[in-house]
This record gives structure tokens, sequence and C-alpha cells, in this order.
């Protein structure tokens, strides 16, 4: 009898611009009742702490420290001033777009950690997804260099012909950018830079985000109301 995989994904968080992709896909896939595998780079940690001003513990990681909507209240006025044009309401943690059952947990894994059960290709997922990518990490990635846990899990997703999403963020790309993608396509990855459309009726930054994340729901096939689709 086949083993059933169960409801979760592998989520790797690198030093590419565009934590708060990371963040509100965290945020989503837990509403919609998966469990996410975590994983963070410490350049991850130092964009997280640069973009959205929240401090992470690799170390002792709390879950509670990513989640935007149930982050304590402060006074610093970058983060106010982001949930602000993001559509996030301090006082409100309720930030979810779609609700499925009961939500989901998160399982920190140190990126240091090669005895983590993602680090084998036996430990069943859905998929991974490396948000944002850097473009250390699809070099790493494309070329079978597993320097760290993030690494590794994308290279046990490839061999094994699961779901890989790359979200890279970086402008313009070099030759040796485009070469590392087009390795990855070929090995069954899935591309998918972070470049937001306008099409959908765009007023707070959270829809630009949300355009984003809504394209990695679909390849993901989890069903979302993030966005206005096209022709609908």
């Amino acid at each position: 009898m086949a083993s059933k995989v169960p409801k979760s994904f592998v989520l790797g968080i690198t030093g590419a611009s565009g934590a708060v992709y990371s963040v509100r896909l965290l945020e989503v896939l837990i509403s919609a009742g998966y469990d996410v595998h975590l994983i963070i780079s410490p350049s991850g940690q130092e964009l997280i702490k640069q973009e959205l001003d929240l401090r992470v513990d690799l170390e002792n990681f709390q879950p509670q420290s990513l989640l935007l909507g149930e982050a304590g209240r402060t006074d610093d006025s970058k983060l106010d001033m982001l949930r602000s044009m993001a559509g996030i309401s301090s006082e409100d943690s309720s930030v979810l777009s779609i609700r499925e059952g009961e939500p989901g947990a998160i399982h920190y894994h140190h990126y240091r950690n090669f005895t983590a059960p993602v680090a084998s290709g036996s430990f069943l997922t859905r998929g991974m997804i490396v948000c944002p990518c850097s473009t250390s990490t699809l070099s790493a990635v494309a070329n079978g260099m597993s320097e760290h846990l993030i690494h590794r899990a994308a290279e046990v997703h490839i061999k094994e012909r699961r779901r890989l999403i790359l979200v890279p963020r970086e402008t313009p790309l070099s030759a040796i950018h485009l070469e590392n993608m087009l390795h990855l396509v070929r090995a069954g990855a899935v591309v998918l830079p972070a470049m937001p459309g306008w099409y959908h009726g765009v007023t707070t930054i959270r829809d630009l985000v949300d355009f984003v994340v809504a394209r990695v729901c679909d390849h993901l096939g989890i069903e979302h109301s993030l966005m206005h689709r096209w022709g609908s």
C-alpha cells in the first residue's frame, strides 16, 4: 500500500530581498491547514530583521516571531507603517485570506541540522518553496552543492521528483543567473520570480504581495482567494 503524503510543505527563507513574501506565504499555508517545515538561513534572518524589523532567533526559534498579525505591539514606526500599507492591523491577528478547517503547524529545523527529516528523500512532503530565493541559493541548488539544510532539502525534492518552487528577487539578471535557472527548470523545478502584476485592482502593498503568494499557491495546487483573476 502506498504511503499517504502528509499535508505539509517545506519553506526555506534565504537572503534575497522580499521577506514579506515569505511571511505572508507562511501565514497562508498555515491558515489553509498545511504543516510547514521551516528553515531560515543566516542571511534570511538578517533580511527579516532589516526589512520587517522582526527579530528571529535561529537557535531558539519562536513561531510567533514571524507572524506579523500575532507580533506584539510595537512603537517602531517602520513596522507600523508596513502593517498599515499591507492592510494588516496591529489589533487584528486575522490577516489571512483563506481558511480551511484546522490551521497547520510550524516545524522548525535549524539550517545546520542535516539530520532533520526533510534532509531525507524517504520523508514525504507535498513540495518545497524557497521564498525569497537568493542567487547564491539558486547556484547551490542548480549545481548540487548542499552547504546547508535549505540546499539539501531542495536537492531532495528535485531527485524525488517533487514540487520545488524557487522565488528569486534579483534584477538585472546575469547570464550566470539565467543559466542556473535554466538548469533548475530542466531538472523539474519551477522558477517563479517575485514579479507582481498590476491588473488585479492594486490599492495596497498587500495586493502586490498576495499576487506573488497566489501564484505560488497555484503551483502548489492550493485553492485560495488571494487575488482577482484576469477575466473573472
